[in-house]
């Protein structure tokens, strides 16, 4: 592999991570239900033209054919009108097959309309069931949102307090605790040396008093001038 190939490849790696780093997936899926909402709004609204489509289409062609019905009653009016000798035949038999010409164009017109509004309700069941998914999908990352939400909390919460701990045990502040402790126990340990040694002392006056002054013992006041007579001291 060649220097600039591997400087390549480093560049996309340090590139990719650098975008890891800039990717929140809190956001991220924020971002996405607004773009699933948008897609279902205008699905909803494909959905209602197509709906509305269907809808006009079957009843025009139920119209037609209850024109279709209606060419045909006029015939067999104009029929009946014939054969009670109110019209000619000539007269009745033209306009019957005009009307019957009508009922047959309509009739057919009724037919195609017929079929183009299941095509149209066919669509519309396809974008109703579209419409569902992405509602229910909707739903669905609304949910993980929040889940995710306070996982997010949790993760950062411990992760401050991990990071704060080990901050201090990096400084040397629990190094710092201990030798201060050493330092307080120490300084109690000698506190109470300097204490039993104080109480030895007193101890050791006290019976040196005792002694002096005790009645088995030669007088104090005698001791003393004869200390003085061996020192020469008047």
């Amino acid at each position: 592999m060649s220097i600039f190939s591997r400087i390549f490849r480093v560049g996309q790696a340090e590139a990719h991570a650098a975008i890891d780093k800039l990717e929140d997936p809190i956001k991220m899926t924020e971002q996405g239900i607004r773009d699933l909402k948008k897609d279902l709004q205008e699905s909803m609204n494909s959905l209602a033209e197509v709906k509305g489509i269907a809808i006009r289409t079957r009843r025009e062609a139920e119209n037609k054919k209850k024109l279709a019905a209606d060419y045909e009653r006029k015939a067999m009016l104009l029929l009946q009108k014939m054969q009670n000798g109110e019209l000619e035949p000539a007269d009745a038999e033209r306009l019957a097959g005009e009307a019957l010409g009508q009922k047959e164009q309509n009739a057919a017109e009724s037919i195609r309309l017929a079929q183009e509004a299941e095509r149209h309700e066919n669509m519309s069941s396809q974008l109703q069931a579209n419409v569902n998914k992405i509602k229910s999908n909707v739903t669905t990352y609304e949910n993980d949102l929040v889940t995710l939400r306070a996982r997010s909390k949790t993760a950062n919460a411990t992760k401050k307090i991990n990071k704060q701990l080990a901050n201090i045990d990096s400084s040397g502040t629990i190094a710092m605790l201990e030798k201060m402790k050493n330092k307080v126990e120490e300084d109690e340990s000698l506190a109470i040396a300097y204490g039993e040694m104080a109480s030895v002392d007193k101890r050791v006056d006290d019976e040196i008093d005792a002694a002096l002054t005790s009645g088995s013992g030669v007088p104090a006041s005698k001791s003393l001038a004869e200390l003085k007579a061996k020192m020469g001291i008047s």
